[in-house]
């Protein structure tokens, strides 16, 4: 049961109870003073805490070796055994190999021409791998499962220290290291998984540090967690990576001033200054990155590829879709654990006013679920950052339903054998759902490299050892992306008809190489050619030229 805080007096002395055995003082509202609210335990399921409550045998010496354990089998097991895949990573992977092979640090490029999209924190770490590590899929993986890893083990670490049982961090880190959506994106190349640790590494920070706050024990620790969360989330995604934390806090804030009927000013000025600190990376990096391109590399980067992205100017930029589009997508997000999501928000709703631990996950939800729903430009990893709060919701709502379990035991025999048995049941559920992962991970992913272009850059490879020049025309980000890193050397690039014919014309070994819908005619001469899914690509010379008798 949820204990509320308008219940019965016998109610709340045995909830002040459970806390001073616990060693952790009760704040209790006072008249005159600013409004506190009482420790997170005695506001949330209780199923783990006391002797009869699900795991409470197991101690967090046991636990958290296990989930450090079984979320790096997930994260990192078999994570080069497949090709780079879609379009997102031969893209981000071409760009780490341009700024590795360049030794340009500042200004990402693909095709050797600016690509100002986002900061460049995930091009930093790609790159970093590729030269220390070399040119591997799994390489160029590595920052995005380290940045999984070690957003499940900050989850589990914050929850306990906001006074949850080891038990309910430990099923809630789970939850999200399970999440369909967050392990697969946690396993690709790209910048949102970087983006999701910024924003939970703020966002748990901030709660954090008010909880200290409330208890009269300011500590600046929790503060720079919260200013590295910032910095981490704008290097990773610019704008984006500030307003998804932003609309979290300012939703907070609004909510307690409406409840306490005043603002705090302080409460205010401490997140803002502290954002101004985790934007210094930032910041350095626009002022270098000024000295290269000028006004227009920052309006690229600030305002075409953010602002313009929210609103829709930006047209390029493409995944337009309506205001509903996420709502259409709720019954596939969060994945497999998403009606434990759902239920638990419509469960835990009229706890919400007297409960600031579910009314901070709530929030966190519903405000970055919003502020996406507004932008023109949707994707589904854009739901990334949700995921830490839903997998929170879902934990505390599965423990709601095992205390209910518990109580109906003495009146149902099925009730009774699942309690007797819950332990075994949950451990072979954790198993499972495991080894299914493992399993996706090393059998199913691969099979996604029907549509890699390997085939078509080791023909390019290939041609180059013959002494041959080739260079592509009109590249697509993806075969721009592929060619570099699979050859580890930047490809001439031709944009135009002129460009392909003087380039062909200019000596007879050169090759270029094209995607068309048809076949290529004379003057051009087919010496190959590769088919990717549905693409086709050609390798092109000039025809000889006839000759009169």
């Amino acid at each position: 049961m949820l204990i509320n805080l308008s219940f019965a007096n016998r109610q709340r002395q045995h909830s002040r109870c459970l806390l001073n055995r616990s060693g952790m003082r009760s704040e209790l509202m006072s008249q005159g003073d600013k409004p506190r609210m009482t420790n997170t335990r005695a506001l949330v399921p209780s199923g783990g805490r006391g002797s009869n409550g699900l795991y409470a045998s197991m101690s967090s010496r046991i636990l958290s070796p296990l989930l450090l354990l079984l979320s790096a089998l997930l994260f990192f097991f078999a994570l080069g055994n497949h090709q780079l895949q879609n379009s997102t990573e031969p893209r981000v992977a071409g760009i780490a190999t341009e700024m590795h092979l360049s030794g340009n640090w500042i200004t990402p490029k693909l095709n050797d021409q600016p690509f100002l999209e986002k900061p460049p924190m995930s091009v930093w770490l790609d790159a970093a791998a590729i030269r220390i590590f070399g040119p591997e899929p799994w390489s160029v993986r590595l920052a995005s499962a380290c940045a999984g890893l070690l957003g499940v083990l900050l989850l589990y670490s914050m929850l306990r220290r906001f006074g949850r049982p080891a038990s309910v961090a430990w099923v809630a880190a789970f939850m999200l290291a399970t999440q369909a959506s967050f392990w697969s994106n946690s396993r690709q190349v790209g910048e949102d998984a970087l983006l999701a640790l910024g924003v939970a590494t703020a966002l748990l920070a901030f709660f954090h540090a008010s909880n200290r706050l409330r208890s009269d024990a300011f500590s600046i620790r929790p503060w720079l967690l919260f200013a590295l969360g910032i910095a981490v989330a704008t290097l990773s995604k610019g704008v984006l990576g500030l307003a998804m934390p932003g609309a979290v806090i300012f939703a907070v804030l609004v909510c307690e001033s409406l409840q306490h009927k005043r603002m705090v000013l302080a409460d205010w000025l401490r997140p803002a200054m502290f954002t101004l600190l985790g934007l210094t990376p930032l910041l350095c990096w626009l002022c270098f990155l000024y000295s290269q391109g000028g006004v227009q590399a920052l309006k690229d980067v600030l305002w075409t590829n953010s602002v313009g992205r929210f609103s829709g100017s930006f047209e390029e930029a493409g995944h337009y879709e309506p205001a509903y589009y996420y709502l259409t997508k709720l019954p596939e997000a969060f994945l497999p654990w998403n009606v434990l999501v759902y239920l638990g928000l419509w469960h835990l709703r009229k706890q919400l006013m007297a409960n600031r631990y579910l009314l901070f996950f709530t929030l966190w939800l519903s405000a970055q679920f919003l502020l996406l729903s507004l932008a023109s430009s949707k994707r589904m990893v854009y739901l990334m950052s949700l995921a830490p709060a839903a997998a929170v919701i879902a934990a505390e709502y599965a423990f709601v339903l095992g205390e209910r379990l518990q109580a109906r035991s003495s009146d149902s025999s099925f009730a009774a054998l699942i309690s007797r048995n819950q332990k075994a049941i949950i451990a072979a559920g954790v198993v499972l759902i495991t080894a299914g992962y493992l399993s996706a991970a090393l059998w199913l992913v691969p099979r996604a490299d029907r549509q890699s272009l390997l085939p078509l850059t080791d023909k390019v490879h290939a041609l180059q050892l013959q002494g041959r020049q080739v260079a592509l025309f009109q590249p697509s980000e993806r075969l721009a992306g592929a060619s570099v890193f699979y050859s580890q050397r930047l490809l001439e690039t031709l944009a135009s008809d002129t460009q392909l014919n003087s380039f062909l014309a200019n000596a007879d070994k050169n090759v270029a190489v094209m995607e068309s819908l048809q076949v290529p005619r004379p003057p051009l001469r087919i010496i190959d050619s590769v088919k990717v899914g549905e693409r086709s690509y050609y390798f092109v010379s000039q025809a000889p030229m006839a000759v009169d008798n």
